[in-house]
């Protein structure tokens, strides 16, 4: 702006001017972001808003989603999450996109995601197709069946062994669920020990409070694990109760976000980064105690890598 310009016009009006101009470079680079950016999805646009996207972990679902030494979420699932991150971050162009994290439980999963506490959560959530109506499902990325651990010198192999004792599951769980239809169903008149979490419920047994432990047969396997040179005193038992698949969650009403979570989750089953993921978490040492769950990729999961798809289960 020339001299003789400024002089001819009224302070307020040049300093306004001043901040139009120095504004501008702004005011382009967020019209250039919008016409490149789809923020039609309501968990996107909320992500760009707070530079920030919120992942809710769980503390004991090993391997899945769990907590190291140092308190940090890790896990199959977990890495899934980051990958989901990523390509957040692509799709958002903000490589310097925050994360943070939440902890919740099989009880407190749904509603947290519902009240937008968390923007995703992959963990250990079985899609049950009961669920749909309060949050929508990615592509699955994992299928398990229901089964239950007990000490190998309880004399327990199965179901009936059960009746009339003291059987401990995750409260909130499809398990749960599953676990007092049985109860009922074959008139076992079983005592159930609804616990916070995995931990816990798995405690129960090895303190001698209940017999059995009945959960997704890999979150089995991963508590045993734990025990370390105690391993041996534990097996899975019993008969598949139901074949659920677990995938992650996210708000209902945002198919933009949802298609982002698939395509990723796809991607990694066709190009064998799945397969080579399952066996960093199932087949190797992990931490924070280097067991090993050796957990061999089963048949469903290999249908599964070859078929992504987002099917649920009716139990």
């Amino acid at each position: 702006m020339g001299d003789a310009l400024q002089r001819t016009l009224p302070r307020p009006f040049v300093r306004a001017l001043h901040v139009s101009c120095a504004l501008a470079p702004l005011f382009a680079a967020q019209a250039a972001f919008a016409s490149t950016v789809d923020l039609s999805s309501p968990t996107l646009r909320k992500i760009a808003e707070n530079n920030t996207i919120i992942l809710g972990v769980r503390e004991s679902s090993v391997p899945f989603s769990y907590l190291d030494a140092n308190g940090q979420p890790i896990g199959y699932s977990q890495a899934i999450a980051l990958k989901i991150v990523d390509e957040v971050r692509l799709r958002l162009q903000t490589p310097r996109l925050a994360v943070s994290t939440v902890v919740v439980t099989s009880s407190t999963r749904l509603s947290y995601l519902v009240n937008h506490q968390i923007d995703l959560e992959c963990g250990s959530t079985s899609h049950i197709r009961d669920r749909e109506q309060w949050v929508s499902f990615s592509n699955s990325f994992f299928v398990y069946g229901v089964r239950m651990v007990v000490k190998r010198k309880s004399g327990i192999r199965n179901y009936a062994d059960l009746a009339g004792k003291t059987v401990s599951t995750t409260a909130g769980t499809s398990d749960e669920q599953l676990l007092r239809e049985l109860s009922l169903n074959r008139k076992l008149n079983l005592r159930i020990i609804s616990a916070k979490d995995h931990a816990e419920a798995f405690d129960a047994v090895k303190t001698g409070r209940a017999v059995a432990f009945v959960m997704d047969d890999p979150l089995l396997y991963g508590k045993i694990a734990q025990e370390g040179p105690a391993q041996n005193e534990y097996m899975v038992t019993g008969e598949s109760l139901a074949r659920e698949p677990y995938a992650c969650i996210m708000r209902k009403g945002d198919p933009v976000f949802k298609k982002l979570a698939d395509d990723v989750i796809a991607g990694m089953q066709r190009s064998g980064e799945a397969e080579s993921l399952y066996n960093r978490w199932f087949m190797q040492a992990i931490p924070p105690d280097n067991i090993n769950l050796r957990f061999p990729l089963s048949p469903e999961m290999k249908a599964l890598f070859a078929n992504p798809n987002d099917q649920g289960s009716d139990n």
